[in-house]
């Protein structure tokens, strides 16, 4: 079962994609997660920059996306994410989110299984959950609707 009440706002600031190229496993690129904010009712924080977002197109248009980065929450306490999820769509939308442009997220499917490893005490709880995100690609930015899965 999932809360019905997201437990954290993710807005993650993005470097330009590194295109890598196609390989046998399907395109692949890199996009740098360059800092942004969480915010949420038990965590409020900065995403510290150096994280990435590493992504392969499969032959059937889905991104599949696996994502490493670093949360210091207002306390000090340091968290790591790791994220995985699939994106996709019509081609016509997919074309328009690869161009910059701003699309409403209910036109395409972005999710991802999200898992949290910390040392801090006050937040040992995330080292115990899986979470379900819904997100929403903008042009040098992610943003995720982060859910507890029960």
């Amino acid at each position: 079962m999932i809360s019905t009440e997201p437990f954290l706002h993710i807005h993650a600031d993005l470097a330009d994609a590194l295109e890598i190229g196609q390989t046998p496993a399907g395109e692949r690129r890199m996009i740098g997660i360059l800092g942004g904010r969480v915010e949420g009712p038990r965590l409020e924080g900065r995403i510290l920059p150096g994280g990435a977002d590493w992504q392969t197109v499969r032959a059937d248009g889905v991104a599949d996306i696996r994502a490493r980065y670093a949360i210091e929450a207002s306390s000090g306490a340091r968290i790591l994410v790791t994220s995985e999820g699939l994106r996709h769509g019509p081609a016509a939308v997919m074309a328009r989110l690869r161009a910059g442009e701003t699309v409403d997220p209910t036109l395409y499917y972005f999710r991802t299984v999200m898992r949290f490893e910390t040392p801090d005490p006050g937040f040992a709880w995330l080292n115990r959950i899986l979470a379900l995100a819904r997100g929403e690609r903008l042009a040098n930015a992610v943003r995720l609707v982060v859910h507890e899965i029960h």
